[in-house]
Parts: C-alpha cells; sequence; structure tokens
C-alpha cells in the first residue's frame, strides 16, 4: 500500500495485524490495546524500554484512572393524560362571527349542555388539538342529524381492527350511541351525540399518532436510541377526515407503507393462526461433547424431522441410533457439525443458543412479541425507508444494500459488545475514506490508553499514533504528563493509516452524535463467529469494498485503484439513507420473516415501556 513500515517495539506492523487476524489474543489480553502494545505480544521475546524516573514518580503520585461512561438505560416514564378543557369551545361557540350552518347550530347547543361536565382524557397534543379544531370549526365530523354518520361507523370499524397492525383495540374503543332515545328527549340525545363525538376524534387522534411515530418514545428507553421528532398537524387531521368520505384509506396511510411492515403484519396473522410449537426446546440450552441434558433428544428430534436423502444417508443410521439420548457423545458430533453448516452457523459442534434458535425456533408467544415490537420499532422511521439504502440489523450481525427492491449485497458485520453498544438510529451516507486515519474516541484514551500511557507515556509515538493540541499542533506523546489528566484530556489522538489501523483499510461515514460508521476491520477472524458483538460501538464490515462501491455507485475495481492512492476521501453524491437498526424479528428481502436474538435485551425494556402505556390508557377509560 505504498506505507512505511512501522514497528511495535522491535514487531512490524504487519506481522501484529496478521497475529491479529489469524488467532484469538491469549486469556490476559484485556482489550484491542493490550493486544497491540503488551497484552497479546509474547513479552519474554520482548524487551521493555527501561522506565525513566520521572515516570515512575508520575505513576506513584497519580489519582485512580478515571473512567468514561457510555449511555444508559433509563427508567420509561409516560406523560400523563390530562383532561381535555373545552371551556375554550364553549366561549368561541357563543361568540361565533359568521353565519352558522344548521350543523353548526346543531353542534353549539349540543356542546353548551353535554360537555361542560365530561370527564374526557388524552395526551396533552391531543386535548389542545381537540379544543382548537372545534373552536374554530363548530361543526360535527362524526354526527348527522341525530345518530352517527358513515363516516364514524367506517372510523369506529378500523379502531378496533388495529390489533392487526400489532396495537391494542382497546386504546381506541369507542361505543356508538345507541338508538334507543325518545325522538322528544333531544337534550339526551344532544348530549351522547357531542360526547361521542369528542371521544371519537381524541381516539382518532391517537390512533393517527400512534400509527405514525409509534406508541411509545423510543428516546426515552435509553442514550442508545436516538430518533428525531415526527411532527403531526393533529388539527389537520381532524380537517382532513372532516372532508373525506375515505376514512380507511386515511387512516390506514397513517401506517408505515414499507414492504417490511407489511410481511410483519401478514407473518403477525399467520402466527396468531398457528399452533404451539410441538417441541420446544431450552432457547438458553448450552452442551458441549461430553456432557448431558434432557433437551438433548428434542433437539434430535427435530433434525431427524427434517432430514433430507443427502443428509440422511451420511448421518441417519447415527440419528436413529442415538436420537433418544440424553448425552452429547462424540458420535454425535459430526451430525451437529453438519446441521450448523448447512444453516449458515459456525460448525463448531457446540451446541448453544444460535443452535437451538435456528433448529427449534422460538416459541410462539415469544414470536409475537418480537414481531410486534418490529411493528412498533418501524413506526420511528420514516413511513418509506428509501431507495437505494443501507440497512443494518444488529441482533442479526448484517449489513445490506438495497436498492430498487432488490438486495444487491447483504454481508456480515460486528457489532458493539454489550459494554459498548451500537445505538439504534438512521442517517444518511456522506463520504468513503480510503487508507483512514482512526480518531481514537475519548471514552478509549480515558478507560484504555490513559492507565498505560501513565506509566509509559512515549508508547504512542513508537506505534503509529499522532497526539495533537486543542490547535493541531503536533506533541510527543513523551513530553505529556498523562498523570496531571482524569476523564477530559484536552489532546486528540490518531492513528496513522497503515496495515494495523483499527479502522482497516476503509470507512464509511455517516457523521452522527454517536461517533459511528461503518469500516474495515484487521479482525478479519471474528466474522467467522456465530455471535458478533466486539466492536466498541462502530459497525465492521465483512466486505468493506463492496459496501463503498456499492453507495458511491462504481465498481470494487476503482475502490482498489484509491486504496493504492494512498490516503484520500470521496464524497457520496446521492441521498443514501443508512439504518443502524435493531430488530429481533425481521423480513428477508423475499418476506420471509427471520428470529434473532436479544444480543443488549433492549426487547424486555420496550415490553415494559408498551405495558406502562397500557395501564395508563386503561386507567383513563
Amino acid at each position: 500500500m505504498g506505507f512505511v513500515t512501522k514497528t511495535i517495539g522491535s514487531l512490524p506492523l504487519a506481522v501484529v495485524a496478521i497475529t491479529l487476524a489469524l488467532g484469538a489474543p491469549p486469556s490476559h489480553a484485556q482489550n484491542l490495546f493490550d493486544i497491540l502494545f503488551g497484552g497479546g505480544l509474547n513479552n519474554s521475546r520482548r524487551v521493555e524500554p527501561p522506565q525513566r524516573p520521572r515516570v515512575q514518580r508520575q505513576h506513584r503520585s497519580a489519582a485512580p484512572a478515571p473512567k468514561i461512561t457510555g449511555p444508559s438505560y433509563y427508567t420509561y416514564k409516560v406523560d400523563p393524560l390530562v383532561r381535555v378543557d373545552f371551556s375554550a369551545l364553549s366561549a368561541a361557540s357563543q361568540t361565533v362571527s359568521f353565519e352558522p350552518t344548521l350543523t353548526g347550530t346543531a353542534f353549539r347547543e349540543a356542546a353548551a349542555t353535554g360537555l361542560a361536565d365530561f370527564d374526557l382524557f388524552a395526551e396533552k397534543n391531543i386535548a389542545k388539538a381537540l379544543a382548537d379544531y372545534y373552536s374554530a370549526n363548530p361543526e360535527f365530523i362524526w354526527v348527522t342529524g341525530s345518530s352517527a354518520n358513515g363516516r364514524a361507523r367506517e372510523a369506529v370499524r378500523v379502531l378496533s381492527e388495529a390489533d392487526s397492525h400489532g396495537l391494542s383495540p382497546a386504546d381506541y374503543a369507542v361505543t356508538i350511541p345507541a338508538a334507543a332515545y325518545s325522538l322528544d328527549d333531544t337534550a339526551a340525545r344532544q348530549r351522547a351525540m357531542v360526547r361521542f363525538e369528542m371521544a371519537l376524534s381524541a381516539r382518532v387522534l391517537r390512533y393517527v399518532r400512534d400509527a405514525q411515530g409509534g406508541r411509545i418514545d423510543p428516546n426515552r428507553l435509553s442514550g442508545y436510541h436516538d430518533f428525531p421528532a415526527k411532527p403531526i398537524d393533529l388539527a389537520g387531521v381532524l380537517k382532513t377526515l372532516a372532508h373525506t368520505t375515505e376514512v380507511r384509506t386515511f387512516l390506514e396511510s397513517r401506517h408505515p407503507q414499507s414492504p417490511e411492515y407489511q410481511a410483519l403484519r401478514v407473518e403477525l396473522e399467520a402466527l396468531r393462526a398457528s399452533s404451539e410449537n410441538a417441541i420446544v426446546v431450552d432457547a438458553k440450552l448450552l452442551l458441549k461433547p461430553g456432557q448431558t441434558s434432557p433437551e438433548l433428544p428434542k433437539l434430535l428430534q427435530l433434525i431427524a424431522r427434517n432430514v433430507d436423502d443427502e443428509f440422511g444417508g451420511e448421518h441417519g443410521e447415527t440419528l436413529w441410533r442415538l436420537g433418544k439420548s440424553e448425552v452429547y457423545s462424540e458420535e454425535l458430533v459430526p451430525v451437529i457439525k453438519a446441521v450448523q453448516e448447512k444453516n449458515g452457523l459456525k460448525p463448531d459442534g457446540v451446541i448453544g443458543p444460535r443452535t437451538v434458535g435456528t433448529l427449534a425456533g422460538t416459541s410462539k408467544a415469544d414470536r409475537l412479541d418480537k414481531v410486534a415490537f418490529a411493528l412498533e420499532q418501524l413506526r420511528w422511521l420514516p413511513s418509506d425507508l428509501g431507495s437505494p439504502r443501507v440497512f443494518i440489523n444488529q441482533p442479526a450481525y448484517t449489513a445490506s444494500y438495497i436498492e430498487g427492491g432488490q438486495e444487491k449485497l447483504n454481508m456480515r458485520v460486528v457489532i458493539g459488545k454489550p459494554s459498548n453498544q451500537t445505538s439504534f438510529f438512521y442517517d444518511e451516507i456522506e463520504q468513503v475514506d480510503y487508507n483512514p486515519y482512526w480518531g481514537v474516541p475519548q471514552s478509549i484514551i480515558v478507560n484504555e490508553m490513559l492507565p498505560r500511557l501513565r506509566r509509559d507515556p512515549g508508547y504512542l509515538d513508537r506505534s503509529g499514533y499522532e497526539v495533537t493540541d486543542a490547535r493541531g499542533r503536533r506533541i510527543p506523546s513523551s513530553a505529556i504528563n498523562w498523570g496531571a489528566y482524569g476523564s477530559k484530556i484536552p489532546f486528540n489522538v490518531r492513528q496513522t493509516p497503515s496495515e494495523a489501523n483499527a479502522l482497516g483499510e476503509l470507512k464509511i461515514l455517516f457523521p452522527n452524535k454517536h461517533a459511528i460508521y461503518m469500516h474495515d476491520t484487521p479482525q478479519k477472524a471474528l466474522f467467522d463467529r456465530d455471535s458478533r458483538a466486539f466492536s466498541h460501538g462502530c459497525v465492521r464490515l465483512k466486505d468493506p469494498r463492496g459496501m463503498a462501491a456499492a453507495v458511491l455507485g462504481t465498481t470494487v475495481q476503482h475502490i482498489e485503484a484509491k486504496l493504492k492512492q494512498g490516503h484520500s476521501s470521496e464524497k457520496v453524491t446521492r441521498k443514501i439513507p443508512v439504518y443502524v437498526a435493531y430488530f429481533t424479528a425481521w423480513p428477508d428481502i423475499n418476506g420471509k420473516v427471520e428470529y434473532f436474538g436479544d444480543v443488549y435485551d433492549r426487547d424486555a425494556r420496550l415490553k415494559t415501556a408498551l405495558e406502562k402505556t397500557d395501564e395508563l390508557r386503561a386507567s383513563s377509560i
């Protein structure tokens, strides 16, 4: 690549890169920097330069090493519902300056007598929209004459079908008043109809709000969730409904319109109609050769049930003979390895959660939850996901490039480890950097580099890193008293382009406050693992050249030529959204829904938030 060879101690960086790629670090290596600068090398063959007295004094006098913590999870809080204030509506009705219509007169008369003591509770913005709209437009939307009109009946039907979208119909329930009132009891009829009018408008607005943006605020779940608000003109929704007869069409259009959303709805319906799995295997099973478990015969039965001629010819006799064994014997290991390889898993012979999940699936209840969660999460995203787009699904450990309804590229990725989780957000791709510098995040400088720097201030100088101050001036690492700083380091550290650079040969940028991007990595062996949560939060790509070519609309040969030219950047000239997403249920490009493990345990937090929302709404009915 035309780089000057750099060394770590007496080892070239290229040797370190190969070491990282071909084998796991020794057990005493705590992190990436131990691997690169001590823990991952054979210390018995490496002569450490003598410690200078000045450095030793710093080490003795320095305060305990500080830490920078990442985002946190929150206790989800639901905004309380408020009582709708109809006083402004009544006042406006009494001071109307235009010639009232027949229906307007009926509405004002009904409002004057039927709303003063009406306890209708709604979300704060919905309560305001009701007062604002009806003050400016004192006429019925849902009532004609003395009964609910066709528009109202259609709206009630749509609200009652909310469960087909993974929503709770109870959240939107409204009862149409019975027609048993005496014709002479005009006041009672007016009272019932105006209250029905307001209740239906409130629940329709809740439905629209939930359909368009979700039932909960995802940013209240954790600091890892980051979504822009979706403003809704609620009064404008009522105005539209007052002038259309296509109520169903309008309400259904508020939901996401992507094929993925429709595929999840189909899966939800199919799950509800299906029976529970006949064979349920413990999802947390972990079984190694020589160990025993009563779950093993269940798993072997599932394997035998789906045997084809080729597999049966090679392993059928073993399955028949040992199919009821609870001992995971060496004879069964080739069977498990063959099944793992057939299903795209690492054929290591260890029966773990991913193997069980692939063969046995999850329970019906779990799948129903995952699909309902996915429908909710899709409401946080744009209704149209866009084309082209890049979609990263963290629980699946995959990244896809999709254009024109076709998946042009799909690859394995490495995501953040549980202590350095990758956030859930979306952005827009802007640039590809070739042979990039790695700007080391402050959290890594403080948490991982600083303890070493306090003992050995010069190791960054020897290891291919540059240190600059706030003005961009280069400063030798050895000249800095690192022991004088806590969690706020007034210097920037970056790793220069090289074969051992943590970002590999390129990175794909979509600038965001989380400092997350896609990039190459020298640690290629990690892509062979089934569970791939190992990074500090960024997304490592198995085929970075392919992804770079896709987003730039060019060829891999173009990318290769740019890499040979050293460090440079290239702007992405098209609008390409990127979704750094988190779905434990997600349809493939053909609409088949697949299920994945909850690597960060986020589903349980989402479930709690939804349950709190349900409880609050139920208490106000």
